[in-house]
């Protein structure tokens, strides 16, 4: 092992009292850097020989406590090298990454500093979605703590039982929404090992397993998507746009409600709306049937190219955008409880319902399940069979019944 520590003072730094830092001294492949202790002392107190500081330093109560203090963080620092040693990657670490990695092991960091700090990262990069998700869990973990610190190596598998019971106790409180916390939890804590804060061993998923309950069915028949269709609503109608964004929905490959919010003038070109999906960032290209041009037709004259088509968005920054679009969602979901009464619906309607009614309705098209998942813009498969989990049982009976009439 070409790797070596040692505690050295640093005559080239001195202090305003005259003293000098105590360092650890990191030698790797030919090469030196330093590690700070947090100590000093005056030269005269300092035996480079035994590398210890000499008894007769008065500055700390204990000698002997100070000097097996800085024995503690070389044993540690000596420990993650000796570590890395053995899964064979110290040999391909530079000095400098070797320090690193020493440095932010040498103490656990702050589960809550570095969670939020990653959601300011979100928000840098324009991804306010996720940077919520990521500042609401922490938010939920400091109620749990009662706003005590919460460390890497303290949120372990006893601890997500913990907090799963605090979760469940909660009247109202259901296992899907701790499975979304535990799902935010876990990526924070994935970028943490990814960044070196702390060590792949202890990671806590690998016995805690996120469940969820099977979600009640979205998808509705064909014959409420007419009734809505039909439904008789004046402009000024409360429920006029509602309308319009389930059909709009349903009309462009179950185009999700984020994405008609951000839609502008700019996006439909040649009979097309082209855009990117702000979940996935996929392209999409969707041709605009008649159905679906009759309700834009409301809404596209008099835009200009950079305008938005749906009355959603009314601020101009982009934070604030996604705030307004988030306000609206509620009012939307609000405004389909009451198309439902309306329309004589008994299904919840939500604006997922339309996202996978148009699923539903292609499988039922014998429309193959590849080509839905393209349609639904769904990176892989098991994805889109959520979505299609839960066909209606006569439609089961007759694919039964094809396979077994012979």
């Amino acid at each position: 092992m070409q790797t070596s520590l040692s505690l050295s003072l640093d005559t080239r730094r001195v202090r305003k009292d005259n003293s000098y830092p105590i360092i650890i001294r990191l030698g790797h492949f030919q090469k030196t850097t330093s590690i700070s202790t947090g100590q000093s002392v005056q030269e005269i107190y300092w035996d480079d020989k035994k590398k210890q500081v000499r008894r007769s330093f008065k500055g700390v109560k204990s000698v002997q406590f100070l000097n097996n203090l800085l024995l503690s963080e070389l044993a540690k620092a000596q420990e993650i090298i000796n570590r890395l040693h053995f899964k064979g990657e110290l040999d391909f670490l530079s000095v400098k990454q070797l320090k690193n990695k020493i440095v932010r092991k040498s103490k656990y960091e702050s589960f809550f500093e570095y969670g939020l700090h990653k959601a300011n990262e979100l928000r840098e990069a324009q991804r306010f979605g996720t940077a919520r998700n990521y500042e609401g869990v922490i938010s939920i973990l400091k109620t749990f703590t009662r706003n005590k610190n919460l460390n890497f190596n303290e949120l372990n598998h006893d601890f997500l039982q913990r907090f799963e019971q605090f979760h469940l106790a909660k009247p109202g409180n259901s296992q899907n929404g701790l499975a979304s916390y535990m799902r935010t939890i876990k990526a924070i804590y994935n970028k943490g090992i990814k960044e070196d804060i702390i060590e792949r061993e202890n990671y806590p998923f690998y016995k805690y397993q996120i469940k969820t309950n099977p979600t009640e069915k979205r998808a509705i028949k064909v014959e409420h998507i007419k009734k809505i269709l039909e439904l008789d609503l004046i402009n000024e109608h409360s429920l006029f746009h509602y309308r319009n964004y389930f059909l709009l929905s349903y009309m462009t490959m179950g185009m999700s409600y984020i994405d008609m919010a951000f839609l502008k003038k700019s996006n439909f070109v040649d009979g097309r709306i082209k855009f990117h999906r702000k979940k996935t960032s996929k392209m999409y290209d969707i041709k605009i049937t008649e159905q679906a041009s009759e309700i834009l037709k409301f809404y596209l004259p008099k835009k200009k190219l950079n305008d938005f088509i749906l009355p959603i968005l009314k601020r101009d920054s982009l934070e604030l955008q996604y705030k307004d679009a988030q306000w609206g969602l509620k009012n939307y979901n609000k405004g389909l409880k009451k198309i439902a009464e309306l329309c004589s619906i008994e299904e919840r309607l939500t604006s997922y319902v339309s996202r996978h009614s148009f699923a539903t309705h292609a499988l039922f098209k014998n429309i193959p399940l590849l080509a839905i998942s393209s349609m639904l813009g769904h990176s892989n498969l098991s994805t889109t069979q959520i979505y299609l989990k839960s066909l209606p049982n006569d439609i089961l009976d007759g694919y039964n019944k094809n396979l077994v009439d012979l």
